[in-house]
């Protein structure tokens, strides 16, 4: 039993079970029992920690990935030391490698699904590269792939600072070999483009369904990194739009010139993709391309010139570029270009003015850049066959050859415990792979395989431990908007029924149940249904009359019936009692849904009248005698009724009364 297995570390961190076997540390699956919640830990091998440089690896990784806070990056929580043991605390991810899930799926992936993954990778690296870290080992296996779809980078084992040591050990080379970018390949500084460049090949992988460069070892793959270019994507796989395959290529160019600068820079172009897949492809670096396998070398064409491409019919690319990217070009991507125009603009214009001079300046100089070119090419070459091929002649030791021994079906713990398995081989742990051929726990596969010949310093297999049997489990899908739940299962192999019902608390088109249920294992092929929501069930209603009745007894009824009160308005009226219904939205024997609102008015009694002033009565002349007696003098007598009001609310002018509603 693992020594580990059951050890709290500072007393917060229970370990459980070992999931991983890196170069540098073994990772464990543990609870952190003071937030309750499972946790990836990762401790430094014992048989290292002795070791400075080793400790000292180990100690910049965790400070690395600590700097980082991204969505798609595996967190780091703690960083610490307990017992004599160096470990850091991480984020548990339950899904499944980018490596894994294209076997499973099946390579080439769809471009969009391509699209989908690459740009979540470059958003992850350019935040790392902002923070200064450099990944240095992107690649399917370091890629997790989450059951939502998402994607989050993980493994920053051999990440620095850069601005410490920017030289990457031959032996980190190799172990990724089909990934590493050329000036890795030659031992050569690296900087953010290397990570660029593994970005481009993992592209390309998903695209084609292949790696852009193969070989019968590690050092012929190597030696293709820096001096061939591989067939376009597009000659494999036509249904990748030509712009794509236009932003894979430029992300794997050889010459870091000619790369991307940054992963943002990718990042643009693949978001300017993404919203027209017909674009026009982005402009290529402004050095000639030869189709020939061999090193791209600086032209004697002037900087501005636009790019030529050999070896494939195409039209100029100036011609087939929208003229905004000429702008995002300059700014962007060759800023010693714009530089010389801004200096030019502030020298006398004069010294510009024979052309034919400047011509041949440019042409005189056009030898001497070549020659440095080459000469750069020819040191390059000379430390990589230095490495490779003279350094084992010096020591004889390392050229002797091994035959590697067969590490299928046994277990990481019986390599451990019994050395004569690993016959002088070291081994380093992959990631976990489902296998119907091994049990889970037991080796599945190894890199280099059972009995190839191989030289001293290349004595480490790397193996990948099975997860048992791929088994396929109801993912959960509740409350998600079933479009995508049912692309989710679709992606998965799987086939959907869609069934509809009623839901008072699931919001329409959004799931409201799934048969089978979460957690149960299926069959490729399998149907499962979907009951999909409607929203709330509309049940007819036929509206009665509540006018007349009081407020109260209305309200009630009204709520009995499933409508809603939604207003109530006050009117005087001189046909109803005060505190009695005189006008309702809805009209008797208007079909109405469960739900459904409606305004009432409720009367507030008579509107009041005030009596008319009686009218004076008119003095006659002296000389004519009054008609009528004084007692009966007469005199206007106040009106026993009050005049006409307005209409009662039934009858309610088109200001007030809503839709012209007759309350009847």
């Amino acid at each position: 039993m693992d020594q580990y297995i059951g050890k709290m570390l500072d007393n917060r961190y229970e370990i459980l079970e070992r999931v991983g076997n890196g170069g540098m540390a073994v990772v464990y699956k543990a609870r952190d029992h003071r937030l309750n919640r499972l946790v990836a830990v990762k401790i430094l091998k014992p048989e290292l920690a002795s070791d400075a440089d080793f400790r000292r690896r180990f100690h910049d990784e965790s400070q690395a990935v600590a700097m980082l806070s991204h969505i798609n990056i595996v967190s780091v929580y703690d960083v610490s030391r307990s017992d004599g043991l160096d470990y850091i605390v991480m984020e548990l991810i339950d899904g499944m490698t980018l490596k894994q899930y294209m076997r499973k799926r099946g390579t080439p992936l769809n471009w969009r699904e391509a699209l989908h993954f690459i740009t979540q990778i470059l958003r992850a690296l350019d935040h790392a590269h902002s923070r200064g870290i450099i990944h240095r080992d992107i690649k399917p296996q370091n890629i997790l792939i989450l059951r939502d779809g998402s994607v989050k980078v993980t493994d920053f084992g051999i990440a620095r600072i850069a601005s410490a040591s920017q030289h990457t050990m031959t032996a980190e080379a190799i172990g990724s070999v089909h990934y590493i970018s050329p000036e890795q390949a030659k031992g050569s500084h690296v900087d953010c483009r290397t990570d660029v460049y593994s970005a481009g090949v993992v592209l390309y992988e998903m695209l084609t369904g292949r790696l852009p460069f193969e070989g019968e070892n590690p050092v012929n793959v190597a030696i293709q990194h820096i001096s061939s270019i591989p067939i376009q994507p597009r000659d494999l796989n036509p249904d990748i739009p030509e712009a794509l395959e236009a932003i894979t290529m430029r992300a794997m160019a050889p010459d870091l010139n000619q790369r991307y600068p940054s992963a943002e820079a990718m990042l643009d172009d693949l978001v300017e993709f993404r919203k027209n897949p017909d674009m026009a492809a982005p402009l290529p670096p402004r050095e000639e391309v030869l189709d020939e396998p061999t090193m791209v070398m600086p032209t004697a064409k002037g900087i501005g010139d636009p790019p030529v491409q050999r070896g494939r019919e195409q039209t100029p690319a100036r011609d087939r570029y929208d003229s905004r990217y000429e702008d995002r070009y300059d700014d962007r991507y060759d800023d010693r270009y714009e530089q010389r125009r801004e200096r030019r603009r502030e020298e006398p214009e004069e010294e510009y003015d024979d052309e034919d001079e400047r011509g041949g300046r440019l042409a005189a100089a056009a030898p001497v850049i070549a020659v440095a070119a080459i000469i750069i090419f020819i040191v390059g070459m000379g430390i990589f066959v230095w490495n490779v091929f003279i350094s084992p002649l010096v020591n004889p030791g390392a050229s002797e050859e091994y035959t590697v021994p067969s590490l299928l079906g046994h277990t990481l713990e019986e390599l451990e415990n019994d050395p004569n398995l690993l016959d002088g081989f070291t081994f380093e742990v992959g990631s976990e792979t489902y296998s119907a051929e091994y049990e889970e726990g037991q080796i599945c596969n190894q890199s280099p395989e059972a009995g190839e010949k191989v030289r001293d310093r290349d004595r480490t297999i790397r193996v990948n431990v099975s997860s048992g049997k791929d088994e396929l489990k109801m993912p959960y899908v509740i409350n998600q908007e079933y479009r995508r739940a049912e692309q989710t299962l679709r992606d998965m192999g799987l086939e959907v029924r869609i069934e509809q019902d009623y839901s008072q608390d699931i919001t329409q088109d959004y799931v409201i149940s799934s048969d089978p249920e979460e957690g149960v294992v299926l069959e490729e092929g399998q149907t499962v249904t979907l009951v999909v929501s409607q929203g709330p069930e509309r049940v007819p209603v036929s509206v009665i009359r509540w006018v007349g009745m009081s407020l109260s007894e209305a309200e009630r009824q009204i709520k009995d019936m499933g409508l809603v009160v939604t207003e109530v308005k006050q009117y005087a009226s001189n046909e109803y009692a005060a505190g009695t219904v005189s006008w309702q939205s809805l009209q008797p024997g208007e079909q109405a849904y469960k739900g459904d609102g409606i305004v009432l008015w409720v009367s507030t009694g008579p509107e009041p009248t005030e009596a008319p002033t009686p009218t004076p009565t008119p003095t006659p002349p002296p000389t004519e005698t009054p008609t009528v007696p004084p007692t009966e003098t007469p005199t206007e007598a106040p009106p026993t009724e009050a005049p006409p009001t307005e209409a009662p609310p039934t009858e309610a002018p088109p200001s007030e009364s809503p839709d012209g509603g007759d309350g009847q």
